[in-house]
């Protein structure tokens, strides 16, 4: 874990003690935007575009799902990076090679769009190979992008092919939904897993319990967070309810209760995985792998708990949804 300062790579950890013993994420720093309009910076083009990601990254993982679900394979090829993150960061490996650069780290990568670079270098990241640059680091940008522009590179059989995962009709039901979700759940876990005072804790996992609370009940009466239609706001939330009892439950001591003591919620998450492609998008002992590995200052010895077995928690996550 590390970050650039003016292009030169720091191992540091995240700094709570300015902040009250919270942790606090900063914004992502690439914000551009590909367009269909005509003179774009960057444009609607296959093959012109090429995606970093880690398996492990729920960020990430939301990208993934996206662009399996919209059929985005071949025109958005990707890189991944080794599921551990040690002091230099998200890095390649013979086995998961960078395919544009040969880097061997993704802060290279970062580099490469800015020498001068100040900040975390995050998954996911969006190349442009003619611009040579990054194009966008946050996830929620990136999704929109392809449900927007880019799905018009996706093939015609694509899971989702024709289906908006932002209808203008249901966005005054998921903008809300997706605010208090990003902030108490997604960011939530993280909120309390990197909190490094007892209060900092326990406000951060009061309000993570207190939305899943709210989701519970609301997924009683609804298919899906906006009713009956699955939108943005279902694929956002499952890359977290994905990994809550692998890895928050235990490692973020997010444990006043199991996600399995929330039928609903559970049900939903059941029902994201058996999406066609969506399965194929989650490598749960990556998942597993990163997290009891890469945070020394939450687990310094590196053990990996044997628990919950991969084996039998994907067993689960193939049972019938009632969805």
């Amino acid at each position: 874990m590390g970050l650039l300062v003016d292009g030169r790579w720091q191992d540091a950890w995240y700094d709570t003690t300015s902040t009250g013993g919270r942790f606090v994420r900063k914004d992502s720093s690439f914000r551009g935007t590909v367009s269909a309009d005509p003179g774009a910076a960057h444009p609607v083009v296959a093959g012109r575009y090429h995606l970093y990601v880690a398996m492990a990254c729920p960020w990430a993982h939301r990208t993934l799902i996206a662009r399996a679900l919209l059929g985005l394979e071949s025109a958005i090829p990707i890189s991944v990076v080794e599921p551990e993150m040690l002091e230099h960061g998200w890095s390649f490996s013979e086995a998961q090679p960078d395919a544009l650069f040969a880097a061997g780290h993704l802060h290279e990568v970062y580099t490469r769009a800015d020498p001068h670079y100040t900040g975390r270098v995050t998954v996911p990241a969006l190349w442009d190979k003619v611009a040579g640059t990054i194009v966008n680091n946050e996830s929620s940008e990136l999704v929109r992008m392809m449900n927007g522009p880019l799905r018009a590179l996706g093939a015609a059989d694509a899971p989702l092919a024709g289906h908006d995962l932002y209808p203008p009709e249901l966005r005054h039901l998921i903008d809300p939904v997706n605010a208090r979700i990003y902030e108490t759940v997604n960011n939530g876990v993280y909120r309390a897993g990197f909190a490094t005072t007892q209060d900092a804790y326990e406000e951060a996992v009061t309000a993570l319990f207190g939305t899943l609370d709210m989701l519970e009940r609301w997924l009683a009466t609804d298919k899906w967070l906006a009713g009956d239609t699955f939108t943005e706001a279902d694929l956002r939330l499952f890359t977290t309810l994905l990994r809550f009892d692998l890895v928050y439950f235990g490692h973020f001591k997010c444990n006043i209760r199991a996600l399995r003591e929330y039928p609903n919620l559970w049900a939903h998450t059941r029902a994201v995985y058996q999406m066609p492609g969506v399965a194929a998008t989650c490598d749960l002992a990556s998942i597993k792998r990163h997290y009891y590995y890469s945070h020394p200052s939450i687990n310094p010895h590196r053990i990996v708990p044997v628990g919950p077995r991969i084996a039998a928690f994907e067993q689960l996550l193939r049972a019938p949804s009632g969805r």
